[in-house]
């Protein structure tokens, strides 16, 4: 039972990497796009919040938040702050996790990653240091390990992968993510659909996500996550199948652009 529920944590927690950001993107007939977004066309902004309800099968176990904290310095280069939260309980069973990104102000190249995690009795506290101009990373200060080109995180997932166009019917492959095994992901779009949260009513891409890993995403795994369909690519929705019951994430409210 407790690994049943330990999975319920990595299983909410995985909603921020539904959509692993990439280097190279071969989709089809379509081409990479020249250039990740600069500072100047991104479709999040400082300050922006985006809060979720959480729910196992129909009930509501807890709420979620992504957050743009600031923009900031990390080793003389630009950064954006960023932030994803998680807390709730079920059953005896409690979650409280937070993860903090910092990644470059125009390439989204991840520099620094922290996990604070509280799962149950699952308690760990990782901290990442992440060098894109040598592809390496090194964890809670042990020897360096390899990386690839252009780094993204966990936690900077999403915020890159509101930049890049989506076609119907087209996968892209993915090859970005910071720790090497994780590599290749998959992002299949699946169709358009007008979806209803307590956010409000939004029109999105339905989006698969599979990658080379053991859980929510796994090749053998099944989850959805709804983007908004205008220029401010939300996820307003994810809904996945486990095993045990099912765990989807709702947007219940969102600040506009200042």
């Amino acid at each position: 039972m407790r690994a049943r529920l330990s999975r319920l944590g990595l299983a909410t927690r995985l909603a921020i990497v539904a959509l692993h950001p990439f280097r190279a993107m071969h989709a089809q007939d379509a081409t990479a796009p020249a250039s990740v977004a600069a500072h100047a066309v991104a479709p999040f902004f400082v300050g922006e919040k985006l809060e979720y309800d959480i729910k196992f099968s129909a009930l509501k176990v807890g709420t979620g938040s992504m957050e743009v904290r600031e923009i900031t310095d990390v080793r003389g280069v630009p950064s954006w702050h960023t932030i994803f939260g998680l807390s709730g309980k079920f059953l005896f069973y409690k979650l409280n996790d937070k993860y903090e990104s910092w990644f470059d102000l125009a390439t989204l190249s991840s520099r620094r990653y922290l996990q604070d995690i509280e799962e149950g009795n699952y308690k760990p506290k990782r901290r990442y240091e992440i060098f894109p101009e040598r592809s390496v990373y090194s964890l809670n200060g042990e020897p360096e390990q390899p990386s690839v080109a252009d780094p993204l995180d966990d936690g900077s997932f999403l915020y890159f992968a509101r930049t890049i166009p989506l076609e119907v019917g087209k996968t892209y492959t993915l090859t970005r993510y910071f720790k090497t095994d994780g590599n290749p992901v998959r992002i299949t779009v699946l169709r358009k659909d007008t979806v209803d949260v307590p956010a409000g009513r939004f029109t999105a891409f339905v989006l698969q996500p599979t990658f080379q890993s053991k859980g929510l995403f796994s090749e053998d795994g099944h989850a959805e996550v709804w983007i908004t369909d205008d220029d401010r690519r939300m996820m307003v929705q994810m809904k996945s199948k486990l095993s045990i019951g099912s765990i989807n994430l709702y947007l219940r409210s969102f600040n506009a652009r200042k």
